[in-house]
């Protein structure tokens, strides 16, 4: 229970902040336009509590956290004074209504540049490609990967840290054909192409991870596996395991990776599995006591498979190599260039994504709404301040990017309009928008419905 209302204090923390800086855009510029503000309101719903500044505008918080608005004085919607006709946001010229709209989203993205520079200000580390295992009968077994090798580049694009290499991959994703890997051996300058043959490479996976796919594996030191939380209604709850167990073994197996733990539980279906489990006593004195629980994996369906599931989440604790980190320092000038340059990033990866899902190259159950969202809002929280401002610069980024989609409701509808009516000399007709309002609200509706279906279908 304590879990979930510190997963929920986050989620409302991080939306409350890039809902009131989006609102912000918007209130901001919109004064500077002379348009009066009536409203700017963090939630929807009844008021817990509010004030009024000396222009008369009522600042607020209301009772439901999903969202904000600002209302200004509109001849759209309602009768105004004549007083304040010349105040009204429908007064202003197409290029100044433009850019109070186009406000909101722009402050989540300066936001997000302004959290990244404060990251970078910290230095970067990235952990050089380096294999260290190639997954037995794997994609990239086949393709004549091996261990120790450097991914240099891929499709001509440098990779020098597994964060590019991931990037990189994305954008195969749904992809039939080659993709040309570029590779070298430790301590030799010859360089290596290694062609991958896919089709329609992840395209039905609801959570892709291209590199695991391939069958690559990182070189790293495994040290041991945590479990972070436990469904109380799975199996491995039933069975006595419980967050925080550290799991030694399975099946009388050392535990090496997460993929090994994962291959047995998911190819132990309905069949009892050994789990040996340390128990910490005291954080203090760090003392253990040893267990061993016999779980049985309950049958689910994932990807088109019949697996077993615990329901239990994983943690493992792993090192790498101090020769494979790869170290970059920042300046306080030379750390803005690098916060745009990764907010630019972050934005066209999402567009990808987006652009994926309509062309039908990503599964549509890749989609996540609040619950997921929630949920990564209380871990990275939990795992550390800067994960966890991390986090809200992408959902900034995120926020920014889907209100720019030109869909009646969000800001892009409305920019979309503004545009309309630059090309053709006069406002669209009242009649067309509201019916555009209707239909866009009915699509965000029902993407919502959804987004949170897939949510409360995921695996625990």
């Amino acid at each position: 229970m304590i879990d979930i209302l510190i997963t929920l204090f986050y989620f409302i923390v991080a939306l409350t902040v890039l809902v009131g800086i989006h609102e912000f855009g918007h209130f901001w510029v919109a004064r500077r336009c002379g348009v009066r503000v009536e409203q700017f309101s963090i939630g929807f719903g009844k008021p817990l509590f509010s004030w009024r500044d000396r222009h008369g505008t009522e600042f607020m918080f209301a009772t439901i956290p999903l969202g904000g608005y600002v209302k200004m004085v509109d001849e759209r919607v309602g009768n105004v004074k004549e007083e304040d006709i010349p105040n009204a946001f429908t007064s202003k010229s197409p290029l100044q209504r433009l850019a109070i709209i186009s406000a909101g989203p722009v402050a989540n993205f300066l936001l997000a540049i302004l959290i990244f520079w404060m990251v970078f200000l910290g230095g970067e580390r990235g952990v050089a490609p380096i294999i260290g295992e190639v997954e037995s009968k794997s994609i990239a077994e086949q393709a004549g990967f091996e261990s120790d090798m450097e991914i240099l580049e891929i499709d001509g694009s440098s990779t020098t840290t597994w964060r590019d290499v991931s990037q990189r991959l994305f954008d195969f994703i749904g992809y039939s054909g080659s993709i040309p890997f570029v590779v070298s051996y430790p301590d030799s300058a010859i360089r290596y192409e290694i062609p991958v043959e896919v089709r329609n490479w992840l395209a039905s996976s609801e959570s892709p991870v291209p590199i695991r796919d391939l069958g690559l594996m990182p070189a790293v030191i495994f040290e041991s596996l945590i479990i972070s939380a436990v469904d109380e209604s799975g199996a491995g709850y039933e069975a006595g395991l419980r967050a925080n167990y550290q799991l030694v073994s399975v099946n009388n197996q050392i535990i090496k990776s997460v993929d090994q733990f994962i291959q047995v539980v998911s190819a132990s279906a309905g069949r009892a599995v050994a789990l040996d489990v340390q128990i910490k006593l005291d954080d203090e004195t760090n003392k253990f006591v040893e267990d061993q629980i016999i779980a049985i994996p309950r049958s689910v369906i994932r990807d088109g498979k019949q697996v077993g599931q615990l329901g239990i989440q994983l943690r493992p604790l792993v090192t790498y190599p101090e020769s494979m980190y790869r170290d970059v320092d920042y300046t306080v000038i030379s750390a803005f260039p690098r916060a745009i340059e990764e907010t630019a990033a972050t934005s066209l990866q999402i567009v990808k994504s987006i652009g994926k899902l309509l062309m039908g190259d990503l599964s549509p159950k890749t989609l996540s709404g609040p619950i997921t969202i929630a949920k990564v809002a209380g871990d990275t929280a939990r795992s550390g301040f800067d994960n966890f401002i991390r986090f809200i610069a992408i959902l900034s980024i995120m926020l920014g990017v889907m209100n720019l989609l030109p869909i009646p409701v969000l800001d892009g509808g409305h920019i979309a309009y503004i545009i309309l009516e630059m090309l053709k000399g006069s406002p669209v007709s009242e009649s067309v928008q509201i019916a555009g309002y209707k239909i866009g609200f009915a699509m965000l509706m029902g993407l919502m419905f959804y987004a949170t279906f897939n949510d409360l279908m995921r695996p625990f």
